[in-house]
């Protein structure tokens, strides 16, 4: 039976959407179990795609039955299930715990004991979904792979180029910042141009189960944020106690463990001052939490490493020429103004004014200066912050 006489009528029109894949050509979507990833399906199927659903189990199903808001796992699994049957698509399981595992969660440990602020998600999408899964696709005679995410791909003079999504709100650029011009080829995104309440729609209309779930919260092995007792589970001892100093090294009390604190942290730091204090730096070596006044987080230079370029040209060549980017060092800040730098053999950004809170673990995505921020040209993994050199 057709998916059009499985789930009609509907009483809305659902977009068709042109994927740049010949009609009826194989597309492997990537379905967590959520209502994004769920609603791509639809959509590429009703679009007259061969459509091919792949969930993967990331981590311990029990764990996650028991955890709302999480991905990949326990009940999500059976929702993704039942999403493909309403579909009529052929949906499967695979098991990739242990690369998980190796690629994200153990880096996210490493990540806290360095004194860093890691961010899964874009290792996740790096490491496992755009690599392992995408060639996985292939594999089952792909000829695109389709995701849930939140962003535009869209066809440029040189290629595809990665563009934030029409919904501001929902944009998931930040997070996708490491997409590889080779990924981008094989990559679509069919929810980019719709906002979450016409997913929403969509899902109700074609009476998938999962039209009304809410959207996964928080890192999804993380339960309720509890970032240092998944750190100490995966690193036995981490939590060394420490001394808090102020920017000259004095003592100003001692801390359970610098995985319990992040830079620009302000409560908890159980010191009476008379001022307010900010942690401006982990020491990881010297088991250290630096802290000062809100003025000392200000940086306007950030150092990168693992850059990723997808703009124009070469990237050594934009940053020797110092161009103009926009940059977001936060997925939930607006793109601000900054140049790129070469510096010692690797790229830099200077911020035309400083920023505050700016922790080396997280990532600094690069936007096109002009057209109100819309390409995404890369980005890189903070490694250290200071003072712009430039007057």
């Amino acid at each position: 039976m057709s998916i059009a006489a499985d789930i009609a009528p509907i009483d809305i029109a659902a977009p068709r959407i042109d994927l740049g894949a010949p009609a009826g050509a194989r597309v492997v979507v990537a379905m967590s179990g959520g209502v994004d990833s769920s609603v791509a399906a639809a959509l590429c199927k009703l679009s007259g795609y061969d459509v091919v659903g792949v969930t993967l189990q990331l981590y311990d199903h029990g764990a996650a039955v028991r955890k709302k808001g999480a991905c990949c796992a326990g009940q999500d699994i059976h929702d993704a299930r039942r999403v493909a049957e309403r579909l009529a698509i052929p949906h499967y399981v695979l098991d990739y715990e242990d690369r998980f595992s190796q690629a994200v969660m153990e880096d996210f440990a490493d990540t806290y004991l360095a004194g860093a602020t890691p961010i899964p998600c874009v290792r996740c999408n790096e490491r496992v979904k755009f690599k392992d899964l995408l060639e996985t696709a292939r594999d089952l005679g792909g000829a695109a792979m389709a995701t849930g995410h939140y962003i535009r791909r869209v066809e440029g003079p040189a290629g595809p180029e990665l563009r934030r999504a029409a919904d501001p709100a929902r944009d998931q650029s930040y997070f996708l910042f490491s997409t590889t011009r080779e990924q981008l080829e094989f990559l679509r995104f069919p929810l980019g141009d719709l906002p979450k309440s016409e997913v929403r729609a969509i899902a109700g209309a074609l009476g998938l189960v999962v039209a009304d779930k809410p959207d996964s919260q928080d890192i999804c092995f993380v339960p309720e944020g509890g970032y240092a007792s998944v750190v100490e589970r995966l690193r036995p001892g981490a939590g060394e106690p420490g001394d808090i100093v102020d920017l000259d090294g004095n003592v100003l009390g001692r801390h359970p463990g610098i995985i319990h604190y992040t830079v620009g942290q302000r409560r908890g730091l159980g010191l009476a001052t008379g001022e307010p204090l900010y942690v401006v730096r982990l020491d990881a070596a010297r088991r250290r939490v630096v802290v000062g006044p809100r003025e000392a987080l200000l940086v306007s230079r950030i150092r990168l490493k693992d850059v990723s370029w997808i703009g124009d040209g070469a990237l050594e060549d934009a940053a020797r020429r110092g161009d103009p980017v926009a940059v977001k060092v936060r997925s939930t800040r607006p793109p601000a103004p900054a140049r790129l730098v070469w510096e010692d053999g690797r790229a830099a950004v200077d911020l035309d004014a400083p920023e505050e809170g700016v922790a080396p673990g997280q990532a600094c995505v690069f936007y096109s200066p002009e057209d109100g921020h819309d390409r995404v040209l890369g980005g890189g993994w903070i490694a250290a912050t200071g003072r712009s050199a430039l007057p």
